[in-house]
């Protein structure tokens, strides 16, 4: 079975790429949305995510790994959560901008459902962000 991909957001100022880093896993819990829980409980150890910086920053900036899945949120149990690992930092930061200005990616669940904290990514899409990534920061 092949791995899936997805991209999970948080506010730098309360858990950042710098904090997983520096812990070396976390678990991803307080997530409070029908259909990115929906999508935690779908995720399988071994899957990649992007780890995006949302409000400060807005951009992804990292890759994590779920290194324990099918958990559930330690404050409420009705709710999924799983425990990830740092891969890597991204060559340099995609930002939104960037993102939203890229017509490959204008089905991204990031572009199209803005506020979904946690979405899946389509092999074409991680492989356009990694390549962006690679390359000079386009401004915005």
């Amino acid at each position: 079975m092949s791995h899936r991909l997805w991209l999970m957001k948080s506010e730098p100022e309360a858990f950042g790429w710098d904090d997983l880093v520096r812990d070396g896993d976390t678990l991803w819990d307080g997530v409070r949305n029908h259909r990115a829980a929906n999508n935690l409980r779908a995720m399988q150890v071994g899957d990649r995510a992007f780890f995006y910086h949302s409000v400060t920053g807005k951009a992804i900036v990292g890759i994590m790994e779920v290194a324990e899945a099918g958990l559930t949120d330690s404050d409420d149990p009705k709710w999924a959560s799983v425990r990830v690992i740092p891969v890597a930092p991204l060559a340099r930061p995609v930002t939104l901008a960037e993102v939203k200005a890229e017509p490959a990616l204008a089905e991204m669940e990031l572009v199209r459902l803005s506020r979904l904290s946690v979405g899946e990514v389509t092999q074409a899409d991680w492989d356009c962000i990694i390549a962006m990534s690679q390359q000079p920061a386009t401004g915005g």
